[in-house]
């Protein structure tokens, strides 16, 4: 790899400051003059019918600025399925329903008037589980669509499962589950919804897709009578996101409609229980899996179906078997693959994206099966992922392109780390485990575009303003972007400032998931830096008398290849653009759209321009008496393409491990009947810093060609194959496979008792 300056430095976030010392201004923190304060009522029931709401006294309220209902609405709906409204008319289908919403003069007034609300329902028979509401007769949660199964058609078969499973020496088949987990952004959901006096919307937002959600509101306007009104986003601070903000909530559209009722800017901001209560989850699902082998360990076929909780409406949750597809088809080498998943609408909340977007659900089977198999077959679960592992070059079933693969070196390194051979099988109430992960590392087409824009200008000083669609969510993207451009045109970090928040500002971006941000932004900003670089040198050429091809920028100074004695300044060659008659501005844009493919109507297909591969190895101890599972030791090796920033790749390593473990161990947000039982903190069982995992974060570098400097995605794959890890570490300890998550002491307490009565 070439020998590079600011790229693979150790740079602190260039957030941290303003984050650390209170002055990063947040959605929680911003007021506009005028601003009314929005509140809104949910259901009481999980399915009824709403007979009558009187809002009269509400009205009355002195404060009170708006109050609205469904009833008063235009029928304007939204989301992926376009089966959910801002305010509910008719029916409600959840406990998280809107029913009505208030603004007034403070959140004080604004919740008195919300309890003056009356609301006669006439309930309806309710269904929770997945498998029963596919059943004849269950109640139809949207009658329109004469089924609660979502027309979705989600099935991906590659060769001949049922050949493949007759020629196979083992087969090992199992039922997974996993449940309800969701975001614990310690920054709770947020807006303030402001028109100007033409009917321009100005919105804040702790957005993660600011040009998407632009998309969605100018629609939203335009069906509102509002043709001609433009829509500004200004995104705030964002107090995490990890997908939770990767769609457009009924509370925003709700903002939307206040504002416009009051003539007054209004926000929303959401409280801890109503974020538990009205914000995504991960979806569940329940998975089948079956998968075969020869004698000597290779993999004949993997097989899978699964039914998924859609919830009673249907955001990008619904999309996830399109990313579970990756894993089943392309971890490991295997020739033949089935896989279809069934999204089944509930009466429960409806899912969202989450950090892996389905991949976590589908790796836990997938590697905790692949632990059987092996068991089945004789061979050691480490020697059995090394004998099918992936590796550069191939092409997988699905379709998949993997050029740059540093799997089998991540398999080794964390061996290696954890001392396998040592370990595994040889320890009483100890464990080894190890699982491997699959996911995009360059960008991921879910749209007709995949792409995002830079704009580059520079003063006379040689300072840097970049213009970017990227938004930092807390990953670090200002910091990654900073450095590449920053070595493109050879400049310290300090010289670049980065500006993202503001879409009448900032080109467009597809937003922040996919894991795709350092990949296409930062190709699209040593795009437009490469743009800016060869203007200097063009100028810098005519200054020194030589071919702009053999000029070197670095330092600050233009130099002269092989001559380092003849250069001139950054800044002097700046001054002459500028200052000369006819002078010219030094400016740059790019917009990177990856070359990756938007699966076919066989869900085939390229989808992205670089896979990121990596393993993890956990070792626990796990105390027989109570089921309390301690991790030890945590080693995790990953793919990375390039270390653009080692610190912040190794936070975000540490970030996803640290959710997996919750995912696998102690996280569920628990449904009773379609409401949330545990929607605080206390009763929400999230890992703390009390529960720190120790982490060995291991760095593969493989030079991806496609990416910026080498680098791919890294985002989300640190929580992907946590749980399998964990679950088979925990298999190898006290000899009980776990197979619904998270992995409770009383689950382990219950297994062990029922493997000592069948002994």
């Amino acid at each position: 790899m070439e020998e590079l300056q600011v790229v693979g430095q150790r740079i602190p976030k260039r957030d941290a400051l303003d984050k650390v010392t209170g002055r990063a201004r947040y959605i929680q923190d911003m007021k506009l003059p005028g601003m009314l304060y929005g509140k809104i009522l949910y259901s009481k029931y999980p399915h009824a019918t709403i007979v009558r709401i009187d809002t009269s006294k509400a009205e009355k309220l002195p404060g009170v600025r708006a109050v609205l209902t469904g009833e008063q609405l235009p029928p304007v709906k939204f989301g992926f399925y376009k089966d959910n409204t801002p305010l509910k008319a008719g029916k409600v289908r959840s406990y998280r329903d809107e029913v009505a919403a208030v603004a007034a003069v403070d959140p004080l007034t604004a919740q008195e008037a919300l309890d003056l609300i009356e609301v006669t329902y006439s309930p309806l028979p309710t269904v929770f589980d997945p498998e029963e509401a596919l059943q004849e007769g269950a109640p139809l949660i949207h009658e329109a669509h004469k089924s609660n199964l979502l027309k979705l058609p989600w099935k991906l078969i590659c060769g001949d499962v049922e050949e493949a499973r007759k020629a196979s020496d083992f087969v090992a088949q199992d039922r997974y589950q996993v449940t309800w987990v969701t975001h614990c952004c310690l920054g709770t959901s947020g807006c303030i919804a402001d028109f100007d006096l033409r009917q321009n919307l100005t919105m804040y937002s702790n957005t993660q897709i600011p040009s998407l959600a632009q998309k969605d509101y100018l629609e939203f306007l335009k069906a509102l009578g509002l043709p001609d009104s433009r829509v500004r986003i200004i995104q705030t601070f964002i107090g995490g996101a990890f997908g939770s903000k990767l769609d457009t909530y009924a509370y925003e559209y709700i903002a939307i409609l206040l504002a416009r009722a009051a003539r007054k800017p209004v926000k929303i901001l959401f409280d801890r229980k109503e974020e538990f209560q009205a914000t995504s989850t991960r979806q569940p699902a329940i998975i089948d899996i079956a998968q075969g082998c020869t004698k000597e360990g290779r993999l004949t076929f993997r097989d899978m179906t699964m039914i998924l909780d859609n919830g009673a409406y249907t955001s990008w949750g619904a999309t996830t078997p399109s990313v579970m597809m990756m894993p089943i088809s392309s971890l490991y080498k295997v020739p033949n693959i089935r896989y279809i998943a069934k999204c089944v609408y509930t009466n429960n909340t409806y899912s969202q994206a989450m950090r892996g977007y389905g991949n976590p659900q589908a790796t836990f089977a997938i590697e905790s099966q692949l632990d059987v198999l092996a068991g089945q077959a004789g061979i050691d679960p480490y020697e059995f992922r090394l004998i099918n592992g992936n590796t550069p070059g191939e092409n997988t079933p699905q379709g998949f392109k993997i050029t740059s693969c540093g799997h089998r070196d991540c398999l080794e390194a964390v061996a290696r780390e954890l001392d396998w051979q040592g370990k595994r099988g040889k320890q009483k109430n100890r464990g080894v485990g190890i699982a491997s992960l699959i996911h995009v590392g360059g960008g991921a087409r879910v749209y007709k575009s995949d792409g995002c824009g830079t704009m580059i200008k520079m003063d006379d000083y040689g300072r840097v303003d970049v213009f970017t669609g990227a938004s930092e969510i807390g990953q670090g993207s200002e910091t990654v972007i900073a450095q590449i451009v920053a070595e493109e045109l050879g400049l310290g970090i300090e010289a670049v400032n980065i500006i993202n928040n503001d879409t009448d500002v900032c080109p467009w971006d597809v937003g922040v998931h996919a894991s795709r941000t350092t990949f296409v932004a930062g190709n699209s900003a040593r795009g437009a830096a490469r743009k800016v670089k060869d203007q200097i040198l063009e100028i810098a050429a005519k200054e020194m008398e030589a071919n702009p091809a053999d000029l070197v920028l670095k330092d600050r100074k233009v130099f002269v290849k092989g001559s380092p004695d003849r250069s001139l300044s950054l800044e002097k060659v700046l001054r002459k653009a500028h200052y000369s008659p006819q002078g010219t501005m030094i400016m740059g844009d790019y917009f990177y759209d990856p070359l990756n493919d938007n699966l076919d109507r066989e869900f085939k297909g390229n989808m992205s321009m670089a896979y990121a591969y990596g393993a993890h190895g956990v070792e626990v101890e796990v105390d027989p008496e109570t089921g309390k599972v301690k991790i030890l030791n945590y080693v995790a090796a990953h793919d990375v393409g390039r270390a653009i920033n080692p610190l912040l790749l190794e936070g975000q390593v540490y970030g996803g491990i640290t959710m997996g473990a919750g995912y696998a161990l102690s996280e569920q947000l628990i449904l009773h009947k379609g409401e949330v039982m545990n929607p605080n903190f206390r009763d929400y069982k999230m890992l703390t810093a009390k529960d720190k995992v120790p982490i060995k974060a291991i760095v593969v570098e493989t030079d991806d060609p496609a990416g910026p400097f080498g680098a791919k995605g890294i985002g989300e794959p640190g929580c992907v194959p946590t749980a399998p890890a964990i679950a088979n570490a925990v298999f190898d300890a006290v000899g009980v496979r776990i197979r619904d998550l998270p992995i409770t002491p009383e689950k382990i307490v219950a297994a062990l008792k029922q493997k000592k009565q069948e002994a």
